[in-house]
Parts: structure tokens; sequence; C-alpha cells
């Protein structure tokens, strides 16, 4: 427990957004009490949100009084020194960074709770169970199309479609949906981490300007190790059996399809928004949010002709269930779909945000700065902050380190793309994708259920910077392998 502690003050440390050079130009809290202070409620925060199994305790409801006593102590000091406005604008821009990941996460989960009620993911259900596809198999094909889709679709928006094929396929089977998890999750991630696309870390750095499009792809194979490893072992465990085989004809409700490719429609958006426009990617998610409300306003001015048709035809062929069923169809309503958003996760990271930003004002980053790029050699720093990523997300320890902007080769870019990318596999709380699955799939995929196949993880982390430095080693000679 004590090195848990230890850890946890550490990592607290790396903060995260932009705002958190404030402290400069500020106040310096770092040895004051109500610093200190701030470290131990954000431990004692996160503890209980890893503890969320055992005490049955919502993992967003601790964050969010911490994040709230931790700006408390900071505004009170900040009015007692008379520079009310300098705090106050901290914690917005802190609350701005956190808007754009938001809202990008509800438009996803928007979409794929439209898609499931839709019955999309039902239909896939049912069509994997009657191609007859093994626990196995359906372990690797999950996997390998989340490595694959997650460049394009990012790991978030991959990890909840490929989540939600699982839980239908696999409906009650805790063992194997936890497994599953882990392997999308991971899967997810290291696809992500050869994109400009894959992630959110991944967009931070190309709009920073640090690295071209192309010299993503150069990550592609410590990505794939990063997969493969965990993925071999942990395929030993999964159980060649099949899952029990549907009896229902499943049919798909009218628009799904649709809907699909309105979602892809969405993503491609959010990337010409970036790429061609140079705005943030959120706007082109919430872009594709207006494309849902447009087609869920035709699904419902189109309803009762659509219904009196399918009931003409259900009345010729005497299907007297049909009739009964289509006397039961509600209207599509979008912000039913919105209602359904996992809302526990938005809160959680909206606390985590908040928290960190906080101690990122108080003043730790210069210290982490000196520290980590100073003292240390750049290739142990970044593949450190990989590990650290783990435990506060991947988002917060890019910020931290874009904000710092140490002089480092190409090489130590990539090294940081990657190790922040897939870093964030290592625990279910290292990563967007970890934590929206550990509420999508709430009860079978936890933090104790991946935190056991860590170790195997550990291997893949550890296989994919030892390839990236022999593959790559010279884009590290640009200003020497230290940095």
């Amino acid at each position: 427990m004590r090195n848990f502690i230890i850890l946890l003050s550490v990592t607290a440390a790396l903060l995260f957004t932009p705002s958190a050079f404030a402290a400069v130009g500020g106040l310096d809290l770092t040895a004051s009490l109500t610093g200190f202070i701030a470290i131990g409620i954000f431990v004692l925060a996160y503890a209980l949100v890893m503890l969320e199994e055992k005490i049955h305790l919502r993992k967003s409801k601790p964050v969010l009084v911490a994040a709230g006593i931790i700006w408390a102590m900071i505004g009170w000091q900040y009015v007692q020194a008379g520079m009310p406005a300098e705090s106050e604008d901290a914690f917005r821009h802190t609350l701005l960074e956190f808007a754009e990941l938001m809202l990008f996460l509800l438009v996803a989960m928007t979409y794929i709770n439209a898609l499931e009620e839709r019955r999309l993911f039902d239909v896939l259900r049912s069509w994997m169970v009657r191609k007859g596809f093994s626990y196995k198999q359906l372990f690797w094909i999950t996997g390998i199309l989340s490595f694959f889709i997650s460049p394009v679709a990012d790991n978030l928006t991959t990890a909840l479609l490929m989540c939600a094929v699982v839980m239908k396929v696999a409906e009650g089977d805790k063992k194997f949906i936890n497994l599953c998890c882990i392997n999308i999750v991971i899967a997810a991630n290291a696809g992500g981490a050869f994109s400009p696309f894959g992630d959110i870390t991944t967009l931070m750095v190309w709009q920073a300007g640090l690295l071209n499009f192309a010299e993503f792809l150069v990550l592609f194979v410590p990505s794939m190790v990063n997969y493969l490893i965990p993925a071999i072992i942990m395929g030993f465990f999964v159980e060649n059996r099949k899952p029990v085989a549907l009896e229902e004809d499943i049919e798909l409700k009218r628009g799904a399809l649709r809907i699909l490719t309105l979602f892809l429609l969405t993503i491609a958006t959010a990337v010409a928004f970036h790429t061609v426009l140079h705005l943030p990617p959120v706007l082109g998610m919430m872009t594709g949010l207006g494309y849902l409300q447009f087609f869920g306003y035709f699904l419902r001015v189109t309803l009762p002709g659509s219904l009196a048709r399918k009931r003409a035809l259900a009345e010729r062929e005497g299907d007297m269930e049909r009739i009964r069923a289509l006397g039961q169809v509600v209207p599509f309503d979008v912000f039913s779909r919105v209602s359904r958003a996992e809302w526990d996760t938005l809160l959680f990271f909206y606390g985590v945000v908040m928290c960190v930003g906080g101690l990122g004002f108080i003043g730790y980053l210069a210290q982490m700065s000196d520290l980590l790029y100073t003292q240390w050699d750049a290739t142990w720093a970044n593949v450190a902050l990989g590990v650290i990523s783990a435990v506060i997300d991947n988002i917060p320890v890019m910020f931290a380190v874009l904000t710092m902007q140490p002089d480092m080769s190409h090489g130590h870019w990539l090294l940081i793309t990657l190790t922040a990318g897939v870093g964030g596999s290592l625990l279910s709380i290292g990563s967007a994708a970890g934590v929206a699955l550990m509420g999508q799939a709430r009860g079978y995929y936890t933090f104790a259920g991946h935190l056991k196949w860590a170790p195997v993880i550990l291997l893949g982390y550890i296989a994919s910077v030892l390839t990236h430095l022999w593959l790559n080693e010279a884009s590290f000679s640009v200003f020497g392998i230290s940095g």
C-alpha cells in the first residue's frame, strides 16, 4: 500500500493541461499545506476508484468531490492573495479541455446506443453465432478488427463497437467477456498509436506539428508487437467452445444501416474538420450528432406510413404475432439515446481532469519537467511516462509533455507517442477505451479483472519499446539518443 500511495503521489505531479504553467506567474503552492492536502485528496479519491468493484461506489463520485475540494482550496489561496481572476481563468481553461473530450465521447456513445436500439448488434451477434465461430475465434476476430479499425475510427469508438458485439455474442459469460474486453483495449490502443486519428494523444502530437502523417506509420510494427504478445498468451486461456445458439429470428429495425452510415460519415466529418480546416475534431462529431437528429426526425414523420405498409403485408400473410409487434413500435428519439450514454464514465473524466488540472495549477509540472527531461535520459523518461499513463490516463500525460516541449529527436517524439498510446493498456483506467468499457461492460470487465493480466500486458509494452528502438534507431540520431 505504501508503494501504491507513493506512485499515485508522483503521478499526481504530472499535470496535464496547458494551464498548468499558470502557477509560474501566480502562486507557487507546491511546498504549502494546500498542495500536500490536494495530493492526498487525489490519492484517496483514486484509491476509492480502484476499489469500485469491492465497495460498489461508482467511480465518478470520489473524483467529483475531490475536484471540488482541490479547486476550493486553490480559490481560497488566490482570494487571500488578491488574485481571484487567475484561479478562475485557470479553471475555465481546464474545463474547456474537458468539454472537448466529453462532447466527443457523448456523440460516440449516442451513436452506439442508437445502433444498439436499432438491433444492429443483435443481428451481428446472431450472424456470428450462425457462422459457428468458437470463443477462441471470436477472441481473435474482435481483437484483430479492433487493431485495424482503430487507426481510422479512433480507439475509443472501436472499443465501444467491439465490446457491444462481445456482450451480445457471449451474453452472461463473465470470464470470456472480461478477457475479450482486455484484448480489445490492448488492440484498440495499439492500433490507435500508429495513426493521427487513432487516439486523442496522437492527434495532439500531429496537431502540434511535431510529427507528420507518414511518420506515424513507422510505429506500425511496434504497435503490432504490443498487441500480439499479450493476445497470444491470453489466447491460451480462452475456452475452445461455442456460444449458445440463438433460436430467434432477429430483424434490423428501420434505419439501422443508415444510422451506421451516418456514424461513419460523422467520423469522416471529424477527420475532415481537423485535417482540412484545422478545427478541433469534436466540432465534426457534434455536426454528426446533427446528422442523427435530422435522421431521427425523418424516422418519426415517416413512421405511420411505414407501419401501415408493414401491417397490410402482415395481414395478407396472416402473421398475427407480427401485427402485435407492430402495435408496440415506439418512434425513434435521439435524446433518449443521449440519456442512455454512460454518464458515470463522463463524470469520472470530468473529476479526473479537474483534479489533475488543479494540481497542475498549484505548480508541480515544472518540477517534474526538470526531473524527467533534465536529470533523466529522455528515453527512460518517455518509457516511464508510458507506465505512468496507465495510472492517470494517457491524455493527461501527453498534455504534460506537449506543455513542457522538451528538446527531443523525432525518434523520442515517436517513442512518447507509442508509450503514451499503449502504456494506458496496463490498467483499465489508463485509457479512454478502458474507462469506457468498464462502463459499457459493467460487472464483466473490471479494474481487478484487467489488473491480473498486467504482467502479460507489460511484456508486450517492453517488447514494443525495444522493437521501436531497434527498427527506428536512425530517428534518434538528430539530437542524440539521450534527447
